[in-house]
Parts: structure tokens; C-alpha cells; sequence
């Protein structure tokens, strides 16, 4: 919980933030865990966001969608937290059963978005973005 950013790790926070300020919407709900290192990271995108236990080191899937009131949140939600909640919810939302869990790179991002049609509920994967490629 009190581990600081590595120089690295500021270069690739920097970079992820400037990407996503230029595609994530005004209105973004975001939520950071209480570690330093998410704290230092969501920091970098010069927004407003709120620290939430549900999205903590020792969290899972099911609190994460809970507090982002998945799928009823009327806007987009950006979750700044860990492993390897992170990969399960992902998992459970695409409904992946691998036969090993996903891997997630350090300050990477998945974006997911979920939609209605027709009365069936959609989640698609549109996009995983990872530092080294905006660096």
C-alpha cells in the first residue's frame, strides 16, 4: 500500500493519462484504490476521482462492478487499481473461462464498453492498450 511510483513508472502514468484525457469524456466517474502508487498514478490526469476500498489491493471482481454500478453507471468509468481483480472482472464480463488468468502489464489499460440492444446486454472489448507502445 505505500510502495511509491518508479521513475518508470511516472514516465508510463504521464503517458497513459495523456492518451486517455484525450478520449475519455468530461463526466468520467473514476475510481482509485487507497495504495500511493494508484494515488501517484491518477494523479496525472488532472480530474477529479474518488478513492474507494471496493477497488483495493485485496478487492475482486464482484465489489469492483458493484462500485462502479456496472452496468446502470450513466457514464464512463475508469477503475485505477490491481491485480488480479483487475483481470478476473475482465474475465467475468467477456465470459472467458482460460485455462490460466489473464495477463495485464503494469499501467495498462482495457477498455470494455457495454450496451443494450434489443434487450440483450453486450459487453465488448474495444481496445487494450499497454505504456511501452505510447512511449
Amino acid at each position: 500500500m505505500d510502495r511509491a511510483l518508479s521513475r518508470k513508472g511516472e514516465k508510463q502514468a504521464a503517458a497513459m493519462s495523456s492518451w486517455l484525457n484525450g478520449r475519455l469524456p468530461e463526466n468520467t466517474q473514476i475510481l482509485c484504490s487507497p495504495s500511493r502508487r494508484t494515488l501517484q498514478t491518477v494523479a496525472f490526469l488532472k480530474r477529479s476521482y474518488q478513492v474507494c476500498e471496493e477497488v483495493s489491493p485485496d478487492a475482486n471482481a464482484g465489489a469492483l462492478l458493484k462500485a462502479a454500478r456496472w452496468p446502470h453507471c450513466p457514464s464512463a468509468v475508469l477503475v485505477v487499481a490491481h491485480q488480479p481483480f483487475l483481470a478476473e472482472t475482465v474475465e467475468h464480463l467477456l465470459n472467458l473461462h482460460p485455462a490460466k488468468p489473464l495477463s495485464f502489464r503494469k499501467g495498462g489499460i482495457w477498455w470494455l464498453r457495454h450496451r443494450n440492444q434489443d434487450g440483450v446486454s453486450d459487453v465488448a472489448l474495444v481496445g487494450v492498450i499497454n505504456p511501452e507502445i505510447l512511449i
